[in-house]
């Protein structure tokens, strides 16, 4: 969460959306995460709705049980909440925001977040690791939450390393592209944030989204062929399932944007 702030605050003061003081980039960080961890566990205990009816009180209050793509999809709508009253704001002010531009502000940070949450997996031992391996670079769990003695493939540092890559790219897709901008971006650190102009990215709204669906996506689904989660759709975890429609879905917004603007596809 605090890296993710971090960035996501820096990324919205180099555009011109709001001031790193604002407080926008708090709440674009904290009811996303708080949702996300709401919608974590309901979403782990609708799995198994029998298992939750029978013990509702343990299960609930329980420090285990999080399902990741619950928490993804309530923290998705809390963060498009936030993102709507931050750009009703900037509308109010004269400044017109996409929701979309504020899905690229988010994205770098989401990645990178991603990638340090993974160190926690690591930590932990909690089943995240992949399949056995003989690899130097192997490591075994016999403490962690679901043990192991056997060396296997850390995956979570290979997660976090992929996650950071993926954030730097996104960073630098969506920088200001011209010296003016980059003029706006000085002079906005120095101002109210009511008086404020936007920096023109070189990207149009919704690249740097598109192709952080689609990097994260293969990322993320390439990891699962090593990872020990269980199969369930077409040989496929969940995890992994999630992440071919995340790369799709990334992919139809690309084309659909470079269809939209007319400009020749360019490479992500």
């Amino acid at each position: 969460m605090l890296t993710s702030y971090f960035l996501l605050r820096a990324d919205l003061a180099r555009r011109g959306i709001a001031a790193k003081n604002s407080g926008e980039a708090e709440a674009l960080i904290s009811f996303p995460c708080l949702a996300g961890f709401a919608g974590a566990k309901l979403y782990h205990l609708l799995e198994s709705p029998a298992e939750f009816f029978a013990d509702p009180v343990h299960l609930l209050f329980s420090p285990y049980g999080f399902a990741w793509f619950g928490g993804l999809l309530a923290g998705f709508a809390a963060f498009s909440f936030v993102a709507w009253r931050i750009i009703q704001h900037n509308a109010l002010a004269g400044h017109s925001v996409s929701l979309l531009t504020i899905f690229d502000v988010g994205s770098p940070a989401a990645a990178l977040g991603y990638g340090i949450g993974r160190i926690g997996c690591l930590l932990s031992g909690d089943g995240d690791y992949g399949i056995p391996t003989s690899l130097p670079w192997g490591m075994s769990f016999p403490n962690g939450l679901v043990p192991t003695v056997e060396r296997v493939h850390p995956t979570p540092i290979y997660e976090f390393i992929a996650a950071c890559a993926i954030a730097w790219w996104l960073w630098k897709m969506g920088a200001p592209g011209d010296a003016g901008s980059r003029r706006k971006e000085r002079a906005f650190r120095h101002a109210d944030a009511d008086t404020h102009a936007v920096a023109a990215s070189r990207r149009q709204p919704g690249e740097v989204f598109a192709a952080y669906l689609v990097l994260t996506g293969v990322a993320r689904f390439l990891v699962e062929f090593i990872r020990i989660n269980p199969r369930s759709f077409l040989g496929m975890s969940n995890a992994q399932t999630a992440a071919a429609v995340s790369v799709i879905a990334g992919a139809v917004l690309w084309e659909w944007l470079r269809r939209k603007s007319g400009a020749p596809n360019a490479a992500i």
